[in-house]
């Protein structure tokens, strides 16, 4: 595959889109972002977005925790998704730009909210970058242990950033067949596992009890109905990463398409991914069975229980790309979500320099080295100042969620004043099942609060977002004093910013 951008024609895009020369920061070899991801890839970027490591690795804690009810827990959060990711989706169909949320929100709700919830956002993922690097690199150590822990972190990161400095295409083509590999692996081992269940896999170990193990150790709700609550808490955070595709659309050949097609199949992949596989391992053994919380996690239980030789070493290396497309999706991410706030004047014009492959080399290199910060944290004080950093950042998606509902409010009403045809994604409902949502949020947070693990996460993340947005705010009157303060963020055609804006801003 080619490693450059795809070249985009002229008539296609306008001034403020990614890719046309003068426009976005006017900064650089290029002036902005490149269209170097292909339909192909925006697609498996919304296929696997959703699945992440933890799916394989913590899912037997929170059946462990709710029994067979976890899956009324991940159907509720999975529920919540779909309908935040229809919102994002709406906006983002309408106005395509590398910030998604944290430029619709600057442009419904004002710029102190697109300067918040674009950094938070950024802290979240430079955090996760430190965790998946820690997790790929014991993995690997356990594989060739010659090499030490942070040796192989320290490899996986640099192979990783090289690979998003060389062009956004090799992001795409990179995430491409690490998504491919998740999904792949869940798609056989719903089938495998489903042949086993009914007793027709030939040579299985399993003595294929249908469906009889959603109920016959205690009932399908062993732990009480309020175990559903607290399997919410426990799932909510393996479901993070499925607006990445609304940012990666800006560098895309056809945003609006990629947007609704992504948009429109998120149903079916929280469907398939996470209720089908987590409800046949449900039905392989029954919820206390402790190989459910080994070292290994439920999915190596479950394939050992069929006789799946290796197991444990499959399940690694499914893991491991589960790892990898995490980091590298992270990567992109806090880059690009920097990139946009370097567009908009809430960060340093330098983060808007984009080199002759259309990648935001600066923005890619800043996110990185407070990611080895982070992973230099990790193994220097995990249980101090990374376990600080980690809480911080904890409930900090569900606080971009609830933001993208109250922008979503305001936006429809922009976009249908704006030009009414570009409404091509509708949230169902309005404004009610929006309204629903963040009420649904909003109690996933309060109740965090009763748990102890959960308190922590919210309070401290509660923190960090009152003190970024009081220095928003602070910053916002300071400019309007001296008569700096930029003007408030257009749509600018398509895509949020125009060239005229962004050079205002720069």
């Amino acid at each position: 595959m080619s490693a450059h951008p795809t070249p985009t024609k002229k008539q296609d895009r306008g001034p403020g889109d990614p890719g046309v020369p003068g426009s976005g920061s006017g900064t650089g070899d290029s002036g902005g972002l490149q269209a170097g991801l292909k339909n192909r890839h925006l697609s498996m970027i919304a296929i696997g977005g959703v699945i992440g490591a933890g799916l394989f690795v913590g899912s037997g804690a929170g059946i462990a925790a709710a029994g067979p009810a976890i899956l009324l827990s991940y159907a509720l959060v999975g529920a919540m998704v779909v309908f935040v990711m229809r919102m994002l989706g709406e906006m983002a169909a309408a106005r395509p730009s590398s910030g998604s949320f944290s430029a619709y929100a600057d442009q419904a709700l004002g710029r102190w909210a697109g300067f918040s919830i674009g950094w938070l956002y950024w802290f979240f993922w430079v955090v996760v970058l430190a965790v998946e690097a820690t997790a790929g690199a014991k993995i690997l150590e356990g594989w060739i242990p010659a090499i030490p822990q942070w040796g192989w972190a320290l490899i996986v990161m640099l192979v990783l950033t090289a690979t998003n400095l060389a062009s956004v295409s090799s992001y795409g083509e990179f995430e491409f067949w690490f998504a491919g590999i998740k999904v792949v692996a869940i798609g056989a081992f719903v089938v495998i596992g489903l042949l086993a269940v009914f007793g027709i896999l030939p040579g299985s170990d399993n003595p294929g009890a249908g469906f009889a193990h959603l109920t016959d150790t205690g009932g399908f709700f062993p732990k009480g109905y309020g175990a559903v609550l607290t399997g919410v808490l426990m799932v909510v955070f393996s479901f993070m990463g499925s607006e990445i595709v609304t940012l990666a659309a800006g560098e895309s050949e056809d945003p609006q398409r990629a947007v609704t097609k992504a948009t429109n199949s998120v149903i079916w992949r929280i469907g398939i991914f996470y209720l089908g596989s987590i409800f046949v391992v449900l039905t392989l053994l029954p919820w206390n069975d402790k190989a459910l919380v080994a070292e290994g996690g439920s999915y190596v239980a479950a394939l050992n229980s069929i006789g799946i030789p290796h197991a444990g070493q499959i399940m690694n290396v499914i893991v491991l790309t589960a790892v990898l497309s995490c980091l590298n999706s992270g990567l992109y991410t806090a880059s690009r979500m920097a990139f946009s706030l370097g567009q908009r004047g809430d960060a340093p014009k330098a983060f808007t320099r984009v080199n002759k492959r259309g990648v935001p080399q600066v923005a890619i290199l800043s996110s990185v080295v407070f990611g080895f910060v982070a992973v230099f944290f990790n193994y220097m004080w995990p249980d101090t100042v990374f376990q600080f950093l980690l809480n911080s950042s904890g409930a900090v998606a569900l606080f971009v969620w609830l933001v993208i509902c109250f922008t979503q409010l305001r936006m429809r009403g922009m976009i249908l004043r704006e030009d009414p045809s570009k409404l091509v994604v509708k949230m169902w409902l309005f404004p009610y099942l929006t309204w629903a949502t963040i009420a649904m949020i909003s109690f996933v947070l309060v109740y965090m609060l009763t748990d102890d693990a959960g308190r922590t996460q919210v309070l401290l993340s509660l923190l960090v977002a009152v003190l970024v947005v009081g220095f928003a705010l602070g910053r916002e009157v300071v400019q309007k004093r001296n008569g700096t303060l930029p003007p408030a963020a257009q749509s600018g055609g398509s895509h949020q910013s125009g060239s005229k804006e962004s050079a205002t801003r720069s």
